[in-house]
């Protein structure tokens, strides 16, 4: 396993460039329209879906569903790179906004049943 690429480690500045460099060599750059990007992150997305169709997924297909995931990132991250869009900024501005929209002091139930989180929803919305 290469090392150097870790989570923990590796920016997202760096996962762009690489996604990039990747699109640069092969000049793909002329078909990466933001409609094209969207469309295969949601094509991917579905690839990704079809692991976990009718509860079928396994231990055994992590490489599989891993390999789906990197292909939605990679298309997000040319998408990003097309759109310039600053994912950091995106992702933070779109927590800060979802909190205000659900705050933990409502949101923060301790029930596992999805019914609660509709519920609660809903009752929040009225307000």
């Amino acid at each position: 396993k290469n090392k150097f690429m870790e989570d923990k480690i590796t920016t997202i500045k760096k996962l762009k460039d690489l996604a990039e460099k990747f699109v640069k060599d092969r000049n793909w750059g002329k078909h990466h329209s933001a409609k094209n990007l969207a469309v295969s992150i949601a094509i991917e997305a579905a690839e990704l879906m079809e692991h976990f169709q009718w509860d079928k997924y396994i231990q055994k297909n992590k490489s599989e569903v891993e390999n789906e995931l990197a292909d939605v990132i990679i298309y997000c991250l040319h998408f990003a790179n097309s759109m310039k869009i600053d994912i950091s900024e995106a992702v933070e501005r779109k927590i800060e906004k979802s909190s205000k929209k659900y705050p933990v002091k409502i949101f923060n139930y301790k029930k596992d049943d999805p019914k609660d989180y509709w519920k609660i929803r809903k009752d929040h919305r009225k307000k």
